[in-house]
């Protein structure tokens, strides 16, 4: 099992370091949307922690098509900020598809990735490098609520990640989020799976290296809602599943076995009777066992379109972002694609600025 690291660990230098422009140390991936009244906070708090550690870094924050200022203040940090680069994505792709852009475009020995309404505290920063600097190519984290998530959330995730880890091929211990440190021999791993929809807390799961695992206490929200709504959740935690277990498919074969026996056992008992020359009373059960077995039968039909459409959706190929415009430094490239395509994007190397290109439904 994955050791868990002590909270109070502080963190030990590393003789890693590279050129601060060209590659840096570490890399912090930042999905955002509509998170005006968040960004400056955020980084106010985050720069000071990544220069204390005395490491090249860069911020990478992906702008998951906000309606609102959140790119401006992202252009505005950048300008006066080095370390900071903006992607801005043409549409909304949805907070996996965003952290997938940031995810290719970092260039850092680690890469730690983290929601931008500092739920996840950039204090924690500091221990997850140090889990690194020990030996981990990858380090997760366990959240503690302390009440600050709603009675529903904390109970319907705990339940997620505990079917999840029952059904899936991978396991996912409750309280697992995106806010983690991955190495960058195991993100190029992670790059190259195709995914039909992303669900990467079961991706890097299924990765196999050494792993550590650092607790922290979950703060409220700094500002505004979560976006994550009801049918958010519910779609995500499907995708989850259908994505990384096959289970639901073999419960729908021993459905059917289980009916199918059933029917015979009624057939039996409707023939005996007819033999022995007795009236078969029960047309009202009979229906009912007719409706019970259609009912099953269009749920199995229903988990096996659930499956045909994760394969609809790989076999598209249609990407998981689009980047529309970039600010600081150049870091993402074409070359970070896969058989199935993550992204599309046609950066000019002057402006910064992509070409108008078209968007996916």
């Amino acid at each position: 099992m994955n050791r868990t690291l002590e909270k109070e660990m502080t963190m030990v230098s590393l003789d890693k370091n590279e050129d601060k422009n060209s590659n840096p140390c570490l890399s912090i991936v930042v999905p955002v949307f509509n998170e005006e009244g968040n960004i400056a906070h955020l980084l106010t708090r985050l720069l000071p922690i990544a220069r204390e550690m005395a490491l090249s870094f860069e911020v990478i924050l992906v702008d998951d098509g906000s309606s609102d200022r959140t790119w401006e203040q992202i252009e505005e940090w950048s300008r006066s900020t080095p370390e900071i680069i903006g992607y801005r994505l043409s549409r909304n792709f949805g907070h996996q598809g965003a952290l997938l852009a940031g995810l290719h475009g970092a260039k850092g020995q680690a890469v730690i990735s983290m929601d931008g309404d500092l739920q996840h505290p950039p204090e924690v920063i500091p221990k997850l490098v140090r889990a690194w600097n020990l030996g981990a190519k990858i380090v997760l984290t366990h959240r503690l609520d302390h009440g600050n998530s709603s009675i529903f959330k904390s109970v319907s995730s705990r339940l997620f990640y505990r079917i999840f880890s029952k059904i899936a091929d991978t396991e996912i211990e409750s309280g697992t989020s995106d806010f983690r440190l991955i190495d960058q021999q195991a993100l190029k791993e992670l790059l190259k799976l195709n995914f039909g929809r992303p669900f990467l807390r079961g991706a890097v799961q299924t990765l196999g290296f050494p792993q550590a695992i650092v607790e922290f206490d979950m703060e409220k929200r700094f500002s505004g809602e979560s976006k994550y709504t009801l049918p958010k959740m519910f779609r995500f935690a499907r995708h989850g599943l259908i994505s990384h277990s096959s289970v639901p498919l073999r419960i729908g074969i021993w459905l059917g076995v289980v009916t199918g026996f059933l029917a015979i056992l009624e057939l039996i008992f409707v023939v005996s009777y007819f033999i022995m020359g007795v009236t078969v009373p029960g047309w009202a059960s009979t229906l009912g066992l007719l409706s019970l077995l259609f009912s099953v039968m269009f749920i199995i039909l229903g988990i096996i379109g659930l499956y045909l459409e994760d394969i609809h959706q790989l076999l598209k190929q249609r990407p998981h972002f689009i980047i529309s415009n970039q600010v600081g430094p150049e870091t993402f490239s074409t070359t970070h694609t896969t058989q199935t395509p993550n992204s599309l994007t046609n950066f000019d190397a002057n402006e910064k600025e992509t070409v108008k290109i078209a968007s996916f439904s």
